[in-house]
């Protein structure tokens, strides 16, 4: 009821001051009460599909790969092919290819003039939320449905819809759950092949070969597949077999599909926390949003109380989400198709790479037609695994603005005889198909301050406006939504957009509040003493010194390193 309570005067608070002006512990309140202004008015239901088969008795202390009974009242919810939700009334563009087109739009605004990096971050933290998206999020297509011709050979292949649904809602591909599918897959023979008949899976090249046949799938999301990505598959992979290890000691009795579908569950787990309280706080380093994201986990007594004394309660806001009771907010769960748009984050990614001697661009370390083992072949020319991961830990990513979007993405090479695609006119087409609102409707859909000019929305750089007036013909509220999240200006340490930042305030809560596996089965009975102890004790830094004990990352690996990372 307290949190209930601040919703009003957080929201009064915000249109005064801003959290980010405020004193942190106004700042962070005004956050929980906006966050719980979001749940309340920013969740829709867009439908659970039906299950018919009854419920494994695994399930119970098991991640499904399909991703259903998790919610075992819903067992369709978040599974493979649910439908994504919405934060807001869907707003279908009849034609995504009408004006300005979307390739006018990546040759105006896209282009990468000359690399802005963000120079607080490294390259692992954009290979990060790749790996992370993987698991996430992925429309699900069929060739039977069809294409956007983006040019007279482009095709981009079309989402498929819910027929009749309301609000308009797309299938997705993937489990909407934080299971790791993007390392153990979701679907056979894949699943298989990958495991070492002991609990284990494959490392090293052995996983990459396995990873490079699955790409040769329609719509695998494996295709995209860079040195970046493969060095987290294979450190991740062998966290895994660490985790199994460990098992093993202290229950030498299990047999090996448990020893594997628990490992994975911790591993899981291990990924979704990093991701909450290192990788996030990286990319939003605001004073306020780091400690309120780290709250999230933890709650605000911090996580030195959880470790001594446990759960204070049930509340979230005390002690955190893990362990907490599941709450869907009356809204069955699923990611949303506005939490799609605001990941296309491929500014991120510079051009070129720097390892050693050597400079490649990103198209000479990526899976490429005819050259499908490349990412493999990089790794072992370049001295290794530990060596490509101190590379790119000492290297900057991109910053997340208008003009910088990586070229080799504005015609990037695929396989399976697909001629190239234009990534940022393919993120502007998804973003109209789906129904996400333009920029200025999606402002008013957060009950954010919409703005009144080019140069408001572009923080006051002339030539910036300039450039989006004219594409949009004077138009501010045909503005789409990607445009105007990249040339926003940002809150202080923000790598992204405040805009972006309320969908991230509603949907990563959610995202751990609506998971089993995170609030009611988050106990020792499901995941073992020891297998808690090893999600809460470790830290990414922790799986990149196990693995590879040369490394010396940063404090947050996901910032800068020191030059001198090892021999």
């Amino acid at each position: 009821m307290l949190v209930k309570a601040l919703m009003p005067i957080a929201e009064r608070l915000q249109r005064r001051f801003g959290w980010q002006r405020l004193p942190y512990p106004l700042g962070l309140a005004t956050l929980v009460g906006l966050r719980e202004r979001l749940r309340e008015r920013n969740l829709y239901d867009t439908g659970v599909p039906a299950v018919t088969e009854p419920e494994p008795a695994v399930a119970r202390e098991e991640r499904l790969p399909d991703g259903t009974y998790n919610d075992r009242g819903e067992p369709g919810m978040g599974s493979i092919r649910a439908p994504f939700g919405r934060n807001g009334p869907a707003l279908p563009d009849p034609e995504p290819l009408g004006a300005p087109h979307p390739r006018e739009v990546s040759d105006a605004l896209m282009v990468r003039r000359a690399f802005l990096p963000a120079s607080h971050l490294n390259v692992l933290a954009a290979a990060w939320l790749q790996f992370e998206v993987h698991d996430w999020l992925s429309h699900a297509k069929e060739p039977s449905i069809g294409d956007w011709m983006l040019e007279e050979d482009m095709p981009l292949p079309k989402a498929i819809p819910v027929p009749d649904s309301a609000p308009t809602s797309f299938l997705s591909r993937e489990t909407h759950w934080w299971d790791a599918s993007q390392l153990y897959g979701a679907r056979e023979p894949y699943m298989s092949d990958i495991q070492t008949g002991d609990g284990g899976i494959l490392v090293d090249d052995a996983l990459l070969i396995q990873i490079e046949e699955e790409a040769k799938t329609f719509n695998a999301p494996e295709a995209s597949l860079w040195v970046g990505l493969a060095l987290l598959q294979i450190l991740f992979a062998r966290e895994h077999n660490a985790i199994v290890g460990r098992l093993r000691e202290v229950y030498p009795h299990w047999r090996t599909d448990r020893l594997y579908a628990k490992a994975r569950l911790i591993n899981s787990a291990l990924m979704a926390k990093i991701h909450t309280v290192e990788w996030t706080p990286a990319i939003i380093g605001h004073p306020t949003t780091e400690r309120a994201i780290k709250a999230t986990w933890w709650g605000l007594l911090g996580a030195n109380a959880r470790r001594r004394h446990g759960r204070i309660g049930a509340s979230e806001v005390l002690s955190g989400i893990p362990g907490s009771r599941t709450d869907h907010h009356g809204v069955p769960y699923a990611l949303t198709e506005e939490f799609v748009t605001v990941y296309r984050l491929h500014p991120l990614m510079p051009d070129d790479y720097t390892f050693g001697p050597h400079t490649f661009n990103l198209r000479e370390l990526a899976l490429q037609p005819g050259r499908i083992s490349q990412p493999r072949d990089r790794i072992n020319e370049v001295g290794g695994v530990a060596s490509a991961l101190r590379a790119l830990g000492t290297q900057p990513p991109g910053q997340i603005e208008l003009f910088n979007y990586p070229e080799t993405m504005r015609r990037w090479e695929r396989i399976g005889g697909l001629p190239p695609i234009d990534l940022a006119a393919a993120d502007i087409v998804r973003a109209r198909e789906t129904g996400v609102p333009r920029y200025t409707a999606f402002r008013q859909l957060l009950r954010m301050p919409v703005p009144t000019t080019f140069e408001e929305l572009a923080g006051g750089d002339a030539k910036t406006a300039a450039a989006i007036r004219d594409l949009y013909g004077g138009d501010l509220d045909a503005v789409d939504a990607v445009v105007g999240l990249y040339a926003e200006p940002k809150p202080r340490g923000f790598a992204f957009s405040e805009t972006a930042f309320r969908i991230f305030l509603l949907m990563a809560s959610r995202r751990l509040q609506s998971d089993r596996f995170f609030t009611d089965a988050y106990t020792p009975e499901t995941y073992t003493p020891v297998g808690l102890r090893w999600i809460e004790e470790t830290t990414m830094g922790d799986v990149l010194r196990r693995h590879y004990p040369e490394l010396a990352p940063a404090a947050n690996p996901f910032k800068t390193w020191p030059a001198s990372t090892g021999p």
